[in-house]
C-alpha cells in the first residue's frame, strides 16, 4: 500500500495507508504508515495535509524520528506556522546528530529564522554547511546574507548558484534575488561563459542559446568567434538549423581547430537536413584543411555510417578504413577497423578479411569487437578445413568471453568440429587477448549488525520510501569496508518492485559481468541482473505463443528492464514497449474485451499482447528469432530491405551486417541474455 501511495498518490491509496495506520495506532508499524502518508502529502506539496499524519507519527517514530521532525518542520514552515517550525527544528542536530537530514533541516530552520527577522542568526547557521557545495544551501545563504545587509556576500552566493550551478532548480530564483540587491556589479564574461557551457553540457540547449547570446554582449573580440560557434551548435541541437547554418557560414577568425568544429557542425546540419551532397562536401573540406583534427574523425564516422545505411558498401568501407588509418589510436578506431574488415568479408574477399580479422585482434585486443573477430576468423578457418585453428579460436572466445553473444555461438560450433581436431599447434596471436579485469570469485560480506543507518534503511524500505532507504544504505556502506551494499541496494529495489533500478545498480558495480562464470558472482548478483518478475503470466503467454519464456524475459529486460511504467521517446509503452496503435490491433486480434490503451501499463495485458505481436514477427520471418528481433526493434520493412542486400551464410552473418548499431546490439544482447537466463534457472 505504501509503494502504491508513493507511486500514484490517489485518494484510494491515501485511504488505504491511513486506515492501516489507525488500525495499528499503538505500534511502530502505525507510526511508519503515518510517516508515509505525511511524506506523500509533501511530495504533492500539500503541506497542510501533511501536518496531521506527521504529528501522529511522532510518538512512536523511533529511529525515524529525524524524518518525521524534518518533514513536519518543513510542512509547518510552508503553511506559515513559523513558531511551530522553529520549535520542531530548533534542536534537530542535537537530537539527531547522525541524521542525513541535518543540512536539509538547517535550510528549513534558516528559512523560518528569516521570517522571524533573525537573518544574521540564519546566515551564521548556514555558513558551516556550505561545503560540500549544494545549490539549495548556497541559495539559502544568499537569502540570509541579503536579509542581514551583507549584499556582497549575498551576491557571491546567488552568483555561485546562477553561474556555477546553472542546471539546478534554484538557478532562476537566484537570478531574481540577485536583481534585488543594491549596487550589483555586472556579471563577468567568465561567469556568463560558465553558465552557458554548463547549460550546453546539461543539454538545456534552448537556454544555452540565450546564455551565449548574453555572453556575446560582453565577450572580447578575440573570444567572439568561439562564442558564436557554440551558440550555432546549440541552435542546431534545438532544430533551428537555418539560423545555425547562417551563423556558421558567417563565422571568421577561428583557430584551425575551432574551424574544424565549425565544419563538423555544418556537416551535421546538412545531415539532419538530408542534404547528403552538402554533408560530403563538408567532410571533404575537413579532410583538406584539418587532416589531423578529431573533428574529421567524427565526420568520417558519420560519412561511413551514412554510406552504410544507403547500401553504398564500397564507399562505407573506404571511409571506415580511412578513419582507422588516420586515427589509429582514436576512440572509435577499433570499431572503424572492424567495420572495414567486416565489409571486406561481405564483399567475398575472404583472404583479405582473414588478415584484417587477425589484425583486429593484434591491434585492438581489448576492443569490444574482439569477440566478433575471434568468431569470424574461426568460421573462415572452418571453411578452409583448418579445424585445429578454428578450435583454438573458438576455445579462446569461449573461455575469455564466457557469456557474450559470440561465445555461445562459438561453443555451438565447437560441438560440430571433429573430435580429433585438437592440436598442439599454438597461435601466439591469441596470447594478445587480455584476461578479464577484476576476475575471480566474489564473496559477499555481511552487513554490520548494529549500524543505525542500516536499521533506518530497513524501516524506510518497509514503508516503500525507496529513495530514502537507498540513501541510508549508502551512508552505512561509507563507514564499513565490506562489499555488501550493492546486493542490499539491489534487494531493496527488488523487494519494492523496482527491478530496473536493481539491474542498473548491478550493471554499475560489475560492468564486466558477462565475462564472468556463473559461480564467480554471488547468486543475488545474477538474480538482480536477470530477474523473473511476473513469471507466471510471462511463462503462460510465452508458451501459448510457442516462445521460449527466457527469450521473452530477455526481450523485456532489453526493452524496459521490467519497468511496467516505461514509456519510450516514440511513446512505446510498458514491459514489452508496445505502441498504442499496435496494442489496439493485437487486442482486436486476440479478442481482448473492453481494451483501453492504459491497459498496456498492466504487466499481464502487456505481455499477452506483446508475446502475440512478437510471435507474428517470428512467423513472418520463417521462425528466425534473429530476423524477428531485428523487426521488433527496427520494423519489418527494414529487415526485408536488409535481407535483400545479398546472401548470408546464416542468420548470424545477417545480424552482424545490420547497419543500425542499436538494432544489431539489441538482437545480440537478447540472444545472449536468454542464454544466461537458461544457465541460471535451467530449462523452462
Amino acid at each position: 500500500m505504501a509503494q502504491q501511495l508513493i507511486q500514484d498518490r490517489s485518494p484510494a491509496a491515501y485511504a488505504g495507508v491511513e486506515s492501516y495506520a489507525r488500525a495499528h495506532a499503538k505500534e511502530d508499524a502505525g507510526a511508519l504508515a503515518w510517516l508515509v502518508a505525511g511524506y506523500a502529502h509533501v511530495l504533492d506539496r500539500d503541506y497542510a495535509k501533511a501536518i496531521d499524519p506527521l504529528n501522529r507519527a511522532k510518538p512512536l517514530a523511533g529511529d525515524l524520528g529525524d524524518y518525521v521532525a524534518y518533514y513536519l518542520g518543513t510542512s509547518y514552515l510552508q503553511t506559515g506556522h513559523v513558531p511551530e517550525a522553529l520549535a520542531t527544528l530548533a534542536d534537530f542536530e542535537t537530537v539527531h546528530p547522525d541524521s542525513l537530514l541535518v543540512r536539509d533541516a538547517h535550510v528549513s530552520y534558516a528559512d523560518a529564522l528569516l521570517l522571524e527577522g533573525r537573518a544574521a542568526e540564519a546566515a551564521g547557521l548556514l555558513e558551516k554547511d556550505r561545503l560540500p557545495v549544494r545549490s539549495d544551501v548556497e541559495f539559502a545563504v544568499g537569502r540570509a546574507c541579503a536579509a542581514s545587509g551583507q549584499s556582497s556576500k549575498a551576491a557571491e552566493a546567488f552568483g555561485n548558484v546562477y553561474y556555477n550551478m546553472a542546471v539546478s532548480t534554484e538557478a532562476d530564483a537566484a537570478l531574481a534575488e540577485m536583481k534585488k540587491l543594491p549596487g550589483l556589479p555586472a556579471a563577468t564574461a567568465a561567469q556568463r561563459k560558465s553558465r552557458a557551457d554548463l547549460l550546453m553540457k546539461g543539454r538545456r540547449y534552448a537556454d544555452a542559446v540565450d546564455a551565449y547570446r548574453d555572453l556575446l554582449s560582453v565577450v572580447s573580440p578575440a573570444d567572439r568567434p568561439a562564442t558564436e560557434l557554440a551558440m550555432a551548435d546549440a541552435l542546431h541541437r534545438i532544430g533551428r538549423d537555418r539560423e545555425a547554418k547562417a551563423q556558421l557560414n558567417a563565422l571568421t577568425g577561428l583557430s584551425p581547430e575551432a574551424n574544424a568544429q565549425r565544419l563538423y557542425v555544418v556537416g551535421q546540419v546538412d545531415w539532419t537536413s538530408n542534404d547528403n551532397d552538402a554533408f560530403y562536401r563538408s567532410v571533404d573540406e575537413l579532410r583538406r584543411t584539418v587532416p589531423t583534427s578529431p573533428w574529421l574523425e567524427l565526420a568520417l564516422l558519420s560519412a561511413a555510417n551514412l554510406h552504410l545505411v544507403h547500401h553504398e558498401y564500397d564507399q562505407a568501407l573506404d571511409a571506415y578504413r580511412e578513419m582507422q588509418q588516420r586515427f589509429p589510436n582514436g576512440t572509435r578506431a577499433s570499431y572503424a577497423h572492424w567495420k572495414a574488415a567486416w565489409l571486406t568479408l561481405r564483399q567475398g574477399r575472404n583472404d583479405e578479411a582473414k588478415k584484417q580479422f587477425e589484425e583486429q585482434i593484434a591491434l585492438y585486443p581489448s576492443g569490444a569487437e574482439t569477440p566478433a573477430a575471434l568468431y569470424w576468423r574461426a568460421r573462415l578457418a572452418e571453411e578452409d578445413n583448418q579445424p585445429a585453428m578454428a578450435r583454438a579460436f573458438y576455445e579462446k572466445l569461449s573461455q575469455r568471453y564466457l557469456n557474450y553473444y559470440y561465445a555461445e555461438l562459438g561453443r555451438q560450433r565447437l560441438k560440430k568440429l571433429p573430435a580429433d581436431s585438437a592440436s598442439t599447434e599454438r597461435f601466439p596471436l591469441l596470447d594478445r587477448v587480455p584476461s578479464v579485469e577484476g576476475s575471480g570469485k566474489v564473496t559477499l560480506s555481511d552487513p554490520p549488525s548494529d549500524d543505525l543507518h542500516l536499521q533506518k534503511a530497513e524501516l524506510l524500505g518497509n514503508g516503500g520510501l525507496v529513495d530514502l532507504a537507498a540513501r541510508e544504505l549508502q551512508a552505512a556502506a561509507s563507514a564499513d569496508s565490506g562489499n555488501w551494499v550493492t546486493a542490499e541496494t539491489a534487494q531493496l529495489y527488488i523487494d519494492t518492485g523496482h527491478y530496473d533500478r536493481a539491474i542498473e545498480v548491478m550493471k554499475r558495480s560489475t560492468p564486466n559481468y558477462f565475462a564472468l562464470d556463473i559461480p564467480d558472482l554471488p547468486r543475488p548478483y545474477w538474480e538482480a541482473l536477470f530477474p523473473k518478475p511476473y513469471w507466471s503470466d510471462l511463462k503462460r503467454h510465452a508458451t501459448a505463443n510457442g516462445l521460449d519464456p527466457y527469450l521473452v524475459a530477455s526481450l523485456i529486460r532489453q526493452e524496459s528492464e521490467f519497468n511496467p511504467a516505461a514509456v519510450s521517446r516514440a511513446n512505446a509503452v510498458g514491459l514489452m514497449q508496445l505502441l498504442p496503435r499496435t496494442g489496439k490491433l493485437v487486442a482486436r486480434e486476440v479478442k481482448l474485451k473492453r481494451y483501453s490503451p492504459n491497459q498496456l501499463y498492466t504487466p499481464e495485458v502487456n505481455m499477452q499482447l506483446g508475446t502475440r505481436y512478437f510471435k507474428g514477427m517470428v512467423d513472418k520471418f520463417g521462425g528466425s528469432f534473429e530476423y524477428a528481433l531485428a523487426a521488433y526493434n527496427a520494423g519489418s520493412d527494414r529487415v526485408e530491405e536488409w535481407l535483400g542486400q545479398g546472401k548470408y551464410r546464416d542468420p548470424q552473418e545477417f545480424v552482424e551486417s545490420i547497419p543500425f548499431t542499436e538494432t544489431r546490439e539489441y538482437v545480440q544482447a537478447i540472444l545472449r541474455n536468454a542464454n544466461v537466463y537458461k544457465q541460471l534457472y535451467g530449462t523452462p
